[in-house]
């Protein structure tokens, strides 16, 4: 299953860079790097990025992150995943624009 990361321009350079992250300010605050399902990361984005342009959607194979993921209640008690581990561009699947357009960020073509 593919769960997905939302970066600002810079975060995502510098994971490029450097190879790993511990993630957003958010994330090294929380202990965790937040992510987001399919069905989870419009919400995330309006929530959390409102107004933001540069942003990199990132897919990660959630079965690839091993048992540092894990499955945490979180908005309304739905269940998000929480990785507690670096984050590695190697373990990147894609990674797209995300866009902002006049209703909000544009996802890629065929997201749920």
């Amino acid at each position: 299953m593919l769960i997905y990361k939302i970066l600002r321009a810079e975060e995502w350079a510098a994971l490029q860079s450097r190879g790993e992250t511990a993630g957003a300010p958010i994330d090294i605050s929380d202990g965790y790097v937040h992510f987001s399902t399919d069905e989870q990361a419009r919400e995330t984005a309006s929530k959390h990025f409102a107004g933001v342009e540069g942003l990199v959607l990132v897919a990660f194979d959630s079965d690839a992150l091993g048992d540092a993921l894990k499955w945490e209640p979180s908005r309304g008690g739905a269940l998000f995943p929480h990785l507690y581990a670096p984050l590695r561009y190697a373990q990147a699947v894609w990674s797209k624009p995300l866009p902002l357009g006049p209703d909000g960020h544009e996802f890629p073509e065929g997201f749920a």
